[in-house]
């Protein structure tokens, strides 16, 4: 991922451009993840020590906005090194995936977002091909039992029903055939490789074999594995960089027929979902897509977090599942392998609202109606509609709301509690009479039309 004010990562692929899979069984995938609408992420890394920005400090393109707030070693090569050599003290020992597990299924997450490698190189998992990663003999943390971070993660969290998305980097800034040394370029010039892959192939090739060879081992090594999650959008045929996914695909379906692909700000046939990021469409969007958004102030831990209440992660959810996609949330995990307190506190207030009012959200669509730009949206399910209104902290509900409907539903009910209300037809819409036990202490007004 990247920083918010980056704009050039936060855009994404215009939904008139998405291009429909072909394979039935994507499909029929793409369907099933349109059902789970919440998702858990975490960015984890060598990078998570500092409490800084994930991988971007090291490249010296992206300098200006990455290395704000520290005081860095001023030569480039230096500071890579520093930087590089923090797996060396890379020691989380209070790390305990049923810990994490346990907490994501209480805050109603339904798949989990884990980055098994960002653009350091450095592999979360014990890749065959990476010297760099969690699992070798210079990292401390090698000799622990779970040092096998990512399948100790995607085990715990498929015990408890939770799907597997690993994330995963395309460019890696790690390995030598990527910031190649003597190449056109500075290596770390910027965030692309430092030689033209159309004029260099033979680098290029190993470079892919290197990438193909490392997917392969997340997806059969490390499964089941429901979304391969495609981080850095500038590996693409378009410019120039062609990991050759068409190949790989055809690879990894054979055993994994439904495997979605979300190659990021891509387009083309394996962006098979969209995803902005730290924002969301203002509108509904036919299409599958997800916006990742950080539960602090960034994705990567900081030690000076804030994190969104409760009450504004239900109103993300509710913008977000009313215009038809998923909400990834991302918490960054700390340096001594535990997730922050004050982040898991608010992701648990929104799974408790979840237990009273999830069935609006999970397995629903989202509805056009006459007021989709209003306080209110819609979602339905099993031909019954569910009207969801946010509620601000100081907002008073009062005794009749005007729910701005036009459907043939008017018969409204409680999702609470489950209680027929008073409902009448009228010009705007149908009025509903809300008894006190509805308009008190509520983090969104949700009400069920028959």
């Amino acid at each position: 991922m990247g920083a918010e004010t980056r704009e050039d990562i936060i855009n994404f692929t215009a939904a008139d451009r998405y291009v429909q899979p072909k394979e039935p069984e994507v499909l029929k995938k793409l369907e099933w993840f349109k059902d789970q609408k919440l998702a858990f992420m975490v960015h984890w890394g060598v990078y998570s020590q500092l409490g800084m920005c994930e991988s971007w400090p090291i490249s010296d393109g992206d300098a200006y906005w990455s290395r704000r707030g520290y005081t860095w070693e001023k030569d480039s090569a230096k500071f890579r090194q520093q930087y590089f050599d923090m797996s060396k003290t890379f020691n989380p020992i209070r790390f305990d995936p049923e810990e994490w597990a346990n907490f994501a299924s209480k805050a109603g997450f339904r798949y989990f977002i884990f980055t098994t490698k960002h653009h350091d190189g450095f592999c979360m998992f014990d890749s065959k091909y990476s010297p760099y990663k969690v699992t070798a003999p210079d990292c401390p943390f090698h000799t622990n039992p779970r040092a096998n971070i990512a399948r100790e993660l995607f085990d715990a969290f498929r015990s408890k029903g939770i799907a597997i998305a690993p994330y995963f980097s395309k460019p890696d800034w790690h390995c030598p055939w990527y910031w190649a040394q003597g190449q056109e370029k500075p290596v770390a010039f910027d965030r692309n490789p430092t030689y033209d892959p159309r004029k260099k192939p033979e680098i290029w090739d190993k470079y892919v074999e290197f990438t193909h060879n490392q997917l392969t081992e997340l997806v059969e090594d490390y499964g089941p594995v429901d979304i391969l999650w495609l981080d850095g959008g500038q590996v693409r045929p378009s410019n120039g960089q062609d990991i050759r996914l068409h190949e790989l695909a055809e690879k990894l379906r054979k055993n994994n027929p439904g495997l979605i692909f979300a190659d990021r700000t891509v387009g083309g046939e394996f962006e098979n979902y969209i995803t902005p990021e730290q924002t969301l469409p203002k509108t509904i969007l036919s299409v599958p897509w997800e916006s990742c958004i950080s539960i602090g102030n960034g994705f990567a831990y900081g030690y000076d977090d804030d994190y969104k209440p409760p009450r504004e992660l239900v109103r993300l959810l509710i913008n977000v599942v009313t215009r038809g996609g998923n909400l990834a949330l991302n918490l960054g995990a700390q340096p001594d392998g535990r997730l922050p307190r004050n982040g898991m506190k608010a992701a648990l207030g929104l799974g408790e609202w979840l237990k009273s009012y999830g069935e609006a959200i999970f397995a629903t669509r989202a509805v056009k109606s006459d007021y989709e730009h209003g306080e209110y949206g819609f979602t339905s399910k099993r031909g019954e509609v569910y009207a969801l209104k946010p509620i601000k902290e100081d907002e008073i509900i009062p005794e009749k709301v005007l729910i701005p409907w036009s459907g043939k539903e008017s018969t409204a009910f409680s999702v609470q509690s489950g209680c027929k209300l008073n409902a009448q037809r009228i010009a705007g819409g149908l009025s509903v009479t809300l008894p006190e036990s509805e308009r008190e202490g509520k983090l969104a007004l949700v009400i069920k039309l028959v």
